[in-house]
C-alpha cells in the first residue's frame, strides 16, 4: 500500500476576481512523479505554493506525514546577490565534506560546471542565477520535491541531465517529484502520473504526456460535441505521438489499440509532398544559400565556414548550447548579421518573417488595443482547407475574447507569443525562423502553435532547447558545433553524443555527467582540487591573451625599426623568443588542466 507523504485536503484558494481552486484535495505518495499542466493562469503555481506551504489556502488543510522533508523551487528569485556561487549552492559546509559528496560533485558538474565558484550572484546573468537555485535546491536531503518550470534556461543537455537525475535521485517506490512544465519530452520522461489543472479542479492521469493526450482525448469524446475543437486538436498531437516519434511509441504507456482506434481516420501531421510543391510555387528554388559564411565578434570565431543551401519547403531545428551561435545564424539567414568571411545569397522571392525572442515585432504596437491592431488586418489564413479571419486565428491560438479589448503592452508573456505569431503568419512570409519559440506559452498553446505550422506551405528554422516541438515541427535537424554547421542525421540523440565526444563539451552551459561519482570528472579530482585547477586554467588563459597581444606588438616593433640598428633588433627578437617560449609552457600547462578537469 503506498504510503502518503503530503495530502491536501478540500483546499479552497480564491482572488478577488477569481476562484483559482474551489475544494480540491489532492495527495502526492512515495514513488509518485506527477508533472503538472494546464493553460498558463489556471493555477499550476498556486497549487504548489499551497502544497509547499508558501500558499496559505483559505479554506481547507494542507498535512505532511512526520519528518518529511519538502524542497522546493519556485519561479521567484530568492538568491542573495552579494552571496557567492559556491556559498549559494553548499552554504557554510567545508569542502572536504560536500566535495566527498559524489550527489553533490554531480548536481555541481550537472548544471554549474561553467560558472566561476567566487563569483557574486549579483554578477551572473537571470539564467545562470536559476540554475545555481536549482543546484542549491537539488544537493539536499529531500523526501518531497516541487519544481515550477525547472527546464528554463536550461539548454538540451541540461534538461536530459536534470531527467536523468530526477529518474535516479531516489530509489523505487520511494520519494515524490512534483513538477510544472510546458517541456512534454521533460514530462513523457520523467513522470508517471499527469496532473491537469482546469476549471478551479485537479484532474489526475495515468502517466506522462502521451498517456496525458490519449485520455484526455477520451474524456473529450465522451463529455459533449462542443469540445470538438479541442479534441480534434488532441486528436492530431495523438496521432504524431503514434505514429511520428518512435522512440516515444515504443513506451508500453498506454493501450495501443485504443490509441489506433482513436486515430485511424487522422490523416498524417504533414503532407510533406504537397506542401513542398506550394513551397517551391511560392518561393521558386532559390531560397538563401550560406557559402563558407563566417561571423568573428572581437577575437572570437563564432560561426566558421558555415555552407548551408537552405531548400524551398525545408522544415529544419537547430540545436547548439547557449553562446554557440544559433541566433547569429539566424542572424545571417535574416540579414542583420554580415558575414565577416564567405557570403549570404539570398532568393528574390524571399520574404522572411522572424519571431524573435525580445518581442521587437510588438514595439511600435505596444499602446493600440489588440482588436485595434487586427482591425488593420485584413488578410485571411488557410488551415486544413478552410480560410480564417484573424479573429479567428487568434482564438484557435488559445486568445480570449475579453483580452481583444487589451494594450499589447499590458497582454502577458504568453499573449504577446500568441499574438506575435499570429501577425508573423498574416504577414505572409515564404521562410519563417523562430528563436526559442516555446518562452511563455502552456503545452496547450504548444500544441496549436504546432498545428497551424503543419500546415504552413514554406520554409521553417526553428531555434529551440525544447526536444518535443523540435521533433514535432521539423524533419531534419542541425547543430552548431564548435563554430560550424553539422548536419544530424541521429536528430536530438545524436547531438547528445557529439556533445558528450567533444573535449571541452560544456564550455557554456553544464556538462552532462553520467551517474554516480562521474560530475566530479574522469580525473576523480575533489571538489576543491577541481576549483583550484579550473582557477589556474583561467588565469593562464588571461595571461596567453596578453602574451598573445605582446607578440602581434613586438613583430609590428621590429617591422617598424631601423633595420640599421641592430642592437635595436636583437633585443626585440630576443624579448621575442622569451615571450613565445612562455607561451608554449603556457600552452602545455593549460592542455594538462583541461584534460584534468574535463
Amino acid at each position: 500500500m503506498a504510503v502518503p507523504l503530503v495530502v491536501g485536503e478540500s483546499m479552497h484558494l480564491a482572488y478577488p476576481t477569481k476562484v483559482v481552486f474551489d475544494s480540491v484535495t489532492v495527495g502526492i505518495e512515495e514513488g509518485d512523479r506527477i508533472g503538472v499542466v494546464g493553460r498558463n493562469g489556471d493555477g499550476k503555481s498556486s497549487l504548489l505554493g499551497m502544497l509547499g506551504g508558501s500558499i496559505e489556502p483559505l479554506s481547507g488543510r494542507v498535512t505532511r506525514r512526520g519528518g518529511v522533508r519538502f524542497g522546493m523551487l519556485s519561479q521567484r528569485d530568492d538568491l542573495d546577490p552579494a552571496a557567492t556561487v559556491g556559498h549559494s549552492i553548499v552554504g557554510d559546509r567545508p569542502d572536504h565534506e560536500w566535495a566527498g559528496d559524489a550527489g553533490v560533485r554531480e548536481v555541481i558538474g550537472g548544471l554549474v560546471a561553467d560558472l566561476p565558484w567566487d563569483a557574486a550572484i549579483g554578477s551572473l546573468s537571470g539564467g545562470q542565477q536559476r540554475r545555481v537555485a536549482l543546484a542549491a535546491l537539488l544537493v539536499g536531503e529531500w523526501d518531497v520535491i516541487a519544481l515550477d518550470e525547472p527546464t528554463n534556461h536550461l539548454d538540451i543537455e541540461g534538461i536530459a541531465w536534470l531527467a536523468q537525475h530526477l529518474k535516479t535521485r531516489w530509489a523505487k517506490n520511494s520519494g515524490g517529484l512534483l513538477v510544472i512544465t510546458h517541456d512534454r519530452w521533460f514530462l513523457d520522461e520523467v513522470c508517471t502520473e499527469t496532473w491537469e489543472v482546469h476549471s478551479g479542479i485537479v484532474e489526475p492521469f495515468e502517466g506522462g504526456y502521451a498517456a496525458y493526450v490519449l485520455q484526455r482525448v477520451e474524456r473529450d469524446r465522451m463529455a459533449a460535441a462542443t469540445e470538438a475543437k479541442r479534441q480534434n486538436l488532441m486528436r492530431k498531437e495523438l496521432a504524431w505521438l503514434r505514429r511520428g516519434a518512435p522512440a516515444r511509441t515504443s513506451k508500453p504507456k498506454f493501450r495501443i489499440d485504443a490509441a489506433n482506434q482513436l486515430i485511424e481516420d487522422v490523416p498524417p501531421v504533414r503532407n510533406p509532398i504537397e506542401l513542398q510543391r506550394l513551397a517551391v510555387a511560392r518561393l521558386g528554388k532559390d531560397v538563401i544559400d550560406l557559402e563558407g559564411a563566417g561571423v568573428r565578434y572581437g577575437d572570437r570565431d563564432v560561426l566558421r565556414d558555415v555552407t548551408w543551401r537552405i531548400a524551398p519547403g525545408e522544415r529544419t531545428g537547430i540545436l547548439g548550447a547557449n553562446g554557440s551561435g544559433k541566433s547569429t545564424l539566424l542572424g545571417l539567414i535574416a540579414g542583420t548579421v554580415q558575414p565577416a568571411s564567405g557570403r549570404v545569397k539570398r532568393g528574390k522571392t524571399v520574404r522572411l518573417g522572424l519571431l524573435d525572442q525580445q518581442f521587437t515585432q510588438l514595439t511600435e504596437i505596444a499602446g493600440d488595443r489588440v482588436r485595434e491592431v487586427l482591425a488593420r488586418t485584413k488578410t485571411t489564413f488557410m488551415i486544413d482547407g478552410k480560410n480564417l479571419t484573424p479573429a479567428q486565428l487568434l482564438e484557435r491560438l488559445g486568445f480570449a475574447r475579453e483580452h481583444l479589448s487589451a494594450r499589447v503592452a499590458e497582454l502577458s508573456g504568453g499573449q504577446k507569443r500568441r499574438l506575435q505569431l499570429l501577425l508573423l503568419l498574416l504577414s505572409e512570409p515564404n521562410l519563417i525562423a523562430l528563436d526559442e519559440p516555446t518562452n511563455d506559452v502552456d503545452s496547450d498553446m504548444l500544441a496549436a502553435m504546432e498545428d497551424l505550422l503543419d500546415s504552413w506551405p514554406g520554409t521553417l528554422i526553428v531555434v529551440s532547447h525544447d526536444r518535443y516541438l523540435l521533433e514535432r515541427v521539423t524533419d531534419q535537424q542541425y547543430a552548431i558545433l564548435d563554430g560550424r554547421l553539422r548536419h544530424l542525421p541521429g536528430g536530438v540523440d545524436e547531438y547528445l553524443r557529439l556533445r558528450r565526444e567533444q573535449p571541452s563539451s560544456r564550455t557554456n552551459s553544464p556538462i552532462t555527467p553520467t551517474t554516480g561519482d562521474a560530475g566530479a570528472g574522469a580525473s576523480g579530482l575533489s571538489g576543491a582540487e577541481r576549483r583550484t585547477a579550473q582557477k589556474e586554467v583561467a588565469s593562464i588563459e588571461r595571461r596567453l591573451d596578453r602574451l598573445h597581444a605582446e607578440v602581434k606588438t613586438l613583430h609590428q616593433h621590429m617591422v617598424d625599426h631601423d633595420q640599421g640598428n641592430y642592437e635595436g633588433l636583437q633585443k626585440l627578437a630576443g624579448r621575442l623568443r622569451a615571450v613565445e617560449g612562455e607561451t608554449v609552457e603556457l600552452e602545455e600547462r593549460w592542455l594538462e588542466l583541461s584534460d584534468l578537469i574535463d
